[in-house]
């Protein structure tokens, strides 16, 4: 059977108020996107395809004191538009699996963003997880049928492996040395790395 994706229509993000970039507004979207009726699951080759669905995203910016952890889409992303694009990024699709039966509410999105996080690395430390913000980008043939979350992982220790060849060259790099790599960044991660500092992350000031 295809993969099946959780995706809200684009017409909801609209209403709500639809953007280019980032807004730390979380609350005023994602409780609306898991309301039933709200979302649906189709197979990914066609939403792919419709840019009057957005599907859902978790994007979990890893973080160990003030620097945050970067990698390569090696060989094994399953995203091929992105593949060597350097990111801070890790997740993906919340397929129907994630849900229990019917339902999928706010527990089975935090099920679906735990599952990816954990396939994607080992986490050798205690953390605290939060989401930041809504992140869109409408620019290139990606993002105009994606709508990512953004979670920040703040880490005690900066111990942490991947478990996937799509996360190549793994390291922890500070926000400078990120933005000096602007160019080589998915589209994505230029938008989290040019607005973190005004981002109320965890362990930043209040």
């Amino acid at each position: 059977m295809s993969e099946q994706v959780l995706v809200v229509r684009r017409s909801l993000f609209d209403e709500l108020g639809s953007f280019h970039g980032l807004n730390a507004e979380v609350s005023r979207y994602l409780p609306v996107f898991l309301e039933s009726g709200n979302h649906f699951f189709v197979p990914r080759a066609e939403a792919e395809e419709d840019p009057s669905l957005k599907q859902l995203i978790p994007y979990v910016v890893v973080t160990a004191g003030d620097r945050i952890l970067h990698y390569r889409r090696g060989s094994g992303s399953g995203e091929k538009r992105l593949l060597k694009k350097g990111s801070v990024g890790i997740g993906g699709h919340i397929n129907d699996g994630d849900g229990l039966g019917e339902a999928f509410d706010a527990a089975a999105y935090q099920r679906a963003l735990m599952r990816e996080l954990q396939e994607e690395l080992s986490i050798e430390s205690c953390f605290i997880e939060r989401p930041l913000a809504v992140l869109n980008d409408d620019t290139n043939p990606v993002g105009a049928v994606h709508l990512g979350i953004v979670h920040q992982c703040q880490l005690a220790e900066p111990s942490v492996k991947a478990n996937e060849e799509a996360i190549a060259e793994l390291g922890f790099l500070t926000l400078e040395e990120l933005a000096s790599r602007h160019n080589e960044l998915e589209s994505w991660s230029q938008l989290v790395v040019g607005g973190w500092k005004g981002l109320r992350t965890v362990g930043s000031p209040s």
